[in-house]
């Protein structure tokens, strides 16, 4: 498979799932609002953080309102981790790979992105809900076309791979700042209030009823560990992780538990360390530090990725 192939549905996939995530942060804070003694600004400033553009937000806006802070994640232009920006960036890489994605994923892709840039921006605002489960759904649906419609082949593992390191990396971001910005005193902790952001947290990764089944009344430490350990959790970073490193042996064909290229060993010593540490551990490091420096891991395997696969040889060129 040519690099650019690889790398435009590796891309695509990657846009997608976090076009998706946005929508969740919005729609589940929404949520939050109403149950919250938290000043307005402090809760939206929280969602700027999860996606780390609250230094650009800056530049284009003097308020942290609920208004801007929702113009900003879901339709500013200039923001490039906003939904739309997402589908814009993912739709342009399925453009130049048509003949690579089924014709069912580029309608779909095609009818997710004028969807939202023909949408009425007060939609957003004042039926945040349906908004936002609309743009849920349609990723949900682009998600299922892939999967029922693409052939098992590199392309496929590419994509997948695209998404779940996207996915471990927002779960990672909205625990993070969960922890830090969410909590305003030290005397809040295990409190009703307490309760409610933990609730939401789950519930912004699907994650409530899942959680629930296993471990019952909301628990900070069980809400982390389920959701940076759980094994069958499809969200957890670890599961992520997992599959991450099985769909890069499918793509190489390398034996498990062996790496011949720094992607392999990258993901293989990041989901090891996961799979043999726990939750008082994490916490004896510090639940932040470690969440900092599982992101900059996942970020050190995407830059793998691209360095592996994506990049020319300039030997090829001279061909």
């Amino acid at each position: 498979m040519l690099s650019r192939t690889a790398q435009a549905i590796y891309w695509m996939s990657r846009y997608v799932e976090r076009a998706e995530n946005v929508a969740r942060f919005i729609e589940v804070n929404g949520h939050l609002m109403l149950d919250l003694p938290l000043t307005p600004a402090n809760q939206w400033e929280a969602l700027l953080y999860t996606t780390g553009d609250q230094d650009l937000f800056k530049e284009h806006y003097a308020e942290t309102t609920r208004e801007n802070v929702i113009e900003f994640l879901t339709f500013h232009e200039k923001n490039p981790n906003s939904i739309a920006s997402c589908l814009f960036a993912a739709r342009e890489n399925a453009r130049s790979i048509r003949e690579i994605i089924s014709s069912e994923m580029w309608e779909q892709i095609n009818k997710f992105y004028h969807m939202v840039q023909n949408s009425d921006r007060r939609q957003a605002i004042d039926s945040m809900h349906a908004y936002y489960t609309n743009i849920k759904e349609a990723s949900h649906l682009f998600t299922g076309i892939t999967y029922t419609t693409m052939p098992r082949d590199e392309a496929w593992y590419f994509g997948h791979l695209g998404g779940l390191l996207e996915r471990a990396d927002k779960t990672s971001r909205i625990l993070d700042v969960k922890y830090f910005l969410l909590l305003p005193s030290i005397t809040d902790i295990g409190t009703p209030f307490d309760n409610i952001q933990w609730s939401a947290l789950l519930k912004s990764t699907s994650g409530l009823e899942a959680y629930r089944k296993k471990h019952g009344n909301i628990n900070p430490e069980n809400v982390v560990e389920f959701l940076v350990l759980d094994h069958v959790f499809p969200r957890s970073i670890q599961y992520c992780l997992m599959e991450a490193q099985k769909t890069i042996g499918a793509i190489t064909g390398s034996p498990s538990h062996t790496f011949h290229n720094p992607v392999e060993q990258k993901l293989g010593r990041l989901s090891a360390q996961l799979n043999y540490t726990n939750i008082e551990e994490i916490f004896a490091i510090g639940l932040h530090e470690f969440l900092d420096q599982t992101q900059l891991d996942i970020n050190e395997v995407d830059q793998a990725t691209f360095e592996t696969f994506f990049t020319i040889d300039p030997a090829e060129t001279s061909v």
